[in-house]
């Protein structure tokens, strides 16, 4: 036992080398003196000045976020609304054809997706930019909200909504007082999944961005192809440590609200 233990443990510790030890090989050249990655010189802090001087690359930070948050909220709300639809088709050959139809969209390549949406703006004149780059993430975004609400909607307790009908409640009551706060981890779930996939995509954004907008993706693609910048290695090490705090919090948090359930359970 103690060796198949041990066997797991080894196994485990390889495995997160192979995943972190590019990423803190990137972290720890973010701090290197010079503009290298050949070797490291000296300890030093100018990429991290260099870069929140750089207004191009901050401007595509925030580019990146509020496409990000906008997309993700709104393909929130068509995604539920849309989960809520399906889950109330009565006909189960229809029902199955509109979820392999949204299956398509997740599975399907994103340069297919890109290419697409480049041809559909080009052909209705629109201009690319912040819109069509909205739109599009949007778009992508859509189904992977149906894919996590509809399984909240498939756990839902539906004697509760007849309940409410019985008594009296409107559509939209029970929808808000009884339907949404079943679902809400799907919901959030949903959300955070889109905004997860709007703050990394590189490929649909690629096709569909203009002159004059950029997102992070694409600016750290952009000053990729010119030449190793440092300035890459500190926006990425921002960026981790941001992460790696809000995942800490969020971990905290979660261990505290069990911790309060099991007090309350033997109290």
């Amino acid at each position: 036992m103690k060796k198949k233990k041990w066997g797991g443990n080894i196994y485990l510790l390889i495995l997160f080398a192979i995943l972190y030890m590019p990423i803190i090989y990137l972290i720890v050249y973010s701090f290197n003196s010079t503009d290298t990655m050949n070797g490291f010189t000296g300890f030093s802090l100018q990429w991290f000045v260099e870069l929140f001087k750089d207004e191009r690359l901050l401007q595509a930070v925030l580019n990146t976020v509020v496409i990000g948050l906008l997309s993700a909220l709104i393909a929130t709300v068509i995604g539920v609304i849309a989960a809520i639809g399906l889950y109330n088709m009565r006909q189960k050959r229809a029902r199955e054809g509109m979820l392999a139809v949204n299956n398509i969209l997740i599975t399907s390549p994103d340069v297919i997706i890109g290419a697409s949406f480049l041809m559909l703006f080009t052909m209705a004149g629109m201009s690319l930019g912040f819109i069509s780059v909205l739109i599009a993430h949007i778009a992508f975004s859509i189904p992977l909200v149906v894919l996590m609400v509809l399984p909240k909607l498939n756990e839902m307790n539906t004697n509760l909504i007849d309940a409410a009908y019985d008594l009296g409640a409107s559509r939209f009551y029970a929808l808000r007082a009884v339907i949404l706060p079943q679902i809400m981890g799907g919901v959030f779930a949903g959300f955070f999944t889109a905004l997860t996939y709007s703050l990394d995509d590189f490929a649909v954004t690629f096709f569909v961005t203009g002159n004059g907008f950029s997102t992070l993706s694409i600016e750290v693609y952009s000053m990729a192809r010119m030449g190793i910048s440092l300035k890459i290695n500190a926006i990425s090490t921002v960026i981790f440590v941001i992460v790696f705090v809000g995942v800490l919090v969020q971990y905290s948090y979660q261990q505290q609200k069990l911790k309060r359930k099991e007090e309350r359970r033997h109290a």
